[in-house]
Parts: structure tokens; C-alpha cells; sequence
């Protein structure tokens, strides 16, 4: 926590605002390189930053410089909790800080740092975005969980993240993941290789995501001995799904009886986890999108969370967020 957190002057709509931190070697992560963590917090909030010593001094519109020092006490806090401070947490923290129904919400989580992580062999996961923090409570209690909203809001990393953590506690047996081949039409023969080879295409986002969370040699090590399953929706038909974490990515692309069939493969002691962005469905003009379908029968069931981003969610790129909000606004 910063030892003096003071306001050095106000005039009108200006501030001055003075931070002095207690302890100094926290400050080159806080910083950045060539303080370039603190150029990105000056350019998205327009606030001049100084920084001398252990000292910060935030100068600018009263408004935009008490975001700022929300901001870098956010910042301060996740690596004082060791935590690790990247131009993604910094973009994920200063959009957090402009959402004006969050006001408040670093300032509460620097008094009660938040309880909501996800540990992994590779890293520590936390919420970068107030949905995030909904989502990833959800993804520790509840059997069945609909992750709704645009790209880049974490949906499939955090179900990721949520499956290898409770895979490497020994909570579930296996890690199934799938998603519709919408684009090959579900038929794979003419695509060379075995079943892994054949939809592995489909899977990228998946086997990203895994690769960030444990080392290369344990994910193929799984994927070799089963812990790991790689397979396309078409192929869930028939089957229970006991003691395994199953995730369904872009379940948008699945019709209401591809949903129907995969829902109910879910079995004893499993977790389900179904992802899509309602507003990117590449099914044919006129078939109804399974995920739709779900969402509309589901709603309110007891054991099954639902949680819906939206492009203040987004942890990519800032512009990701303003291409979602000019995709998806009045037309």
C-alpha cells in the first residue's frame, strides 16, 4: 500500500495529486521500463506523470488525475500480491477505471485485495475487468457455465486456466475440449492426419491458452496419455462425460440439436463450460444458432451461471474494444 497518498492542490477542475510508496523495489515493474508503464497511463488518461525517488506526482484534470492515481494503486497492489504488471494488466486496470459505474472498484480491491485467482504450473490468474471477477467465482462453484460476449474478454483463456488448475489439483480426471468445425461442414476426412491433426485448426485458441498455463512437454505428456482430449462436437455423440472439465468454444456455431446433444453429455463430478459470442454465428443465413437456443431455454436454471461480457470487457488491444463497440452499436 502507498505509505502517503496525499492531495498536493486543487484548483477548479485541476489537480495535483502525490503518491509516495513504501516499498522502492516494487517501482521498476510499477514503472516499466524507461517509466513506459507510466507513458501508457499518461496518454490514455491525460495526466502528466512525474516520478522521482519513491514519489509519484500526477498532475492534470481532476477527474482523469484521481483515476490516475486509481490506476497506479491497482497497479502498486497486484505486485505487491506478486502478481505480474504488463501494458495488457495496465490496459485491463485503466479501462476499469474508466467505466464510470465502476467507480471505486481499484480503490476497494487496494483496501480488500481481491480472493478470486486462478493458479496454474506457469501462472497466477486474476480478474482484469468486473465481469472477469463474476466469472471466475462462477467457474470455481458452479457444474454449468454459458461465458457470453465478444472477443478478447477472457471467456475461453479463463475456462482454460479454470480446467488446467483443477486438472493439476487432481479435482477432475480429464480436460475435453471441442468446438464446432463449422467451416469443413463437420467433415473431416478429406483434411490430412489423425483426429488431432485434422481439428487442430479449429483449436488453436484452445491450444494457446494451454500452452500458457503448463509446459509444453506436460501438455503433450496429457495429450498423449488421454487427460488431455482434443475432439470435435460431431464426435461427443454417445458419450458420458464423468469426472472431466469440458469446454464447448464458439458455441455459436453449434445448431440447437448439436447444443442439446453436448449439454447433456455432462456427466458426474464434471464441470461444463460453454463459450460464444452471440454476434459472430457463421452458420448458414437462416439456421438458428444452438447457443441462442440454449441461452433462451436455460435461463434461470438452478446450477447453471451465465455470464455476459461486453466490449468494456475486452483485454486485448484498446482498439479491440472500440472495433467491437463500432461492430455492434446503432447502425
Amino acid at each position: 500500500m502507498a505509505k502517503r497518498d496525499a492531495v498536493a492542490a486543487v484548483h477548479e477542475d485541476r489537480a495535483r495529486l502525490e503518491l509516495e510508496f513504501d516499498q522502492p523495489f516494487l517501482l521498476g515493474p510499477l514503472f516499466g521500463e524507461y517509466d513506459r508503464h507510466l507513458v501508457i497511463i499518461e496518454d490514455r488518461l491525460g495526466v502528466n506523470i512525474a516520478a522521482r525517488g519513491n514519489k509519484v506526482m500526477i498532475e492534470g484534470e481532476a477527474d482523469s488525475a484521481n483515476r490516475a492515481r486509481e490506476v497506479l494503486l491497482g497497479l502498486y497492489e497486484r505486485l505487491d500480491q506478486g502478481q505480474d504488471v504488463d501494458a495488457e494488466v495496465i490496459e485491463a486496470v485503466i479501462g476499469m477505471a474508466n467505466q464510470p459505474q465502476l467507480d471505486g472498484i481499484i480503490d476497494k480491491e487496494v483496501a480488500d485485495p481481491p480472493k478470486v485467482l486462478i493458479r496454474t504450473r506457469k501462472k497466477t490468474i486474476a480478474p482484469r475487468s468486473a465481469n472477469q471477477t463474476v466469472y471466475m467465482k462462477a467457474l470455481a462453484k458452479s457444474d454449468m457455465i454459458f461465458a457470453l460476449g465478444p472477443a478478447g474478454t477472457g471467456k475461453t483463456y479463463l475456462a482454460v486456466a479454470q480446467a488446467v488448475s483443477m486438472l493439476i489439483t487432481g479435482a477432475v480426471e480429464r480436460l475435453i475440449l471441442s468446438r464446432p468445425a463449422v467451416e469443413a461442414g463437420e467433415r473431416l476426412g478429406f483434411l490430412p492426419g489423425d483426429m488431432k491433426e485434422k481439428v487442430d485448426p479449429y483449436l488453436r485458441p484452445l491450444y494457446d491458452a494451454l500452452y500458457d498455463m503448463l509446459p509444453a512437454e506436460q501438455v503433450e505428456r496429457r495429450i498423449a496419455s488421454g487427460e488431455i482430449e482434443i475432439a470435435p462436437i460431431a464426435f461427443m455423440r454417445g458419450r458420458t462425460l464423468n469426472d472431466a472439465f469440458i469446454i464447448l468454444d464458439e458455441a455459436q456455431n453449434t445448431t440447437p440439436a448439436q447444443m442439446k446433444m453436448f449439454l447433456t453429455r455432462f456427466g458426474m463430478r464434471s464441470r461444463m463450460v460453454v463459450c460464444g459470442d452471440p454476434m459472430q454465428v457463421d452458420l448458414p443465413d437462416g439456421s438458428r444458432s444452438g447457443l441462442a437456443d440454449a441461452v433462451d431455454k436455460l435461463e434461470g436454471v438452478d446450477g447453471i451461471a451465465m455470464t455476459r461480457f461486453t466490449a468494456a470487457d475486452v483485454v486485448r488491444h484498446p482498439l479491440v474494444g472500440r472495433i467491437v463497440d463500432a461492430y455492434e452499436g446503432p447502425q
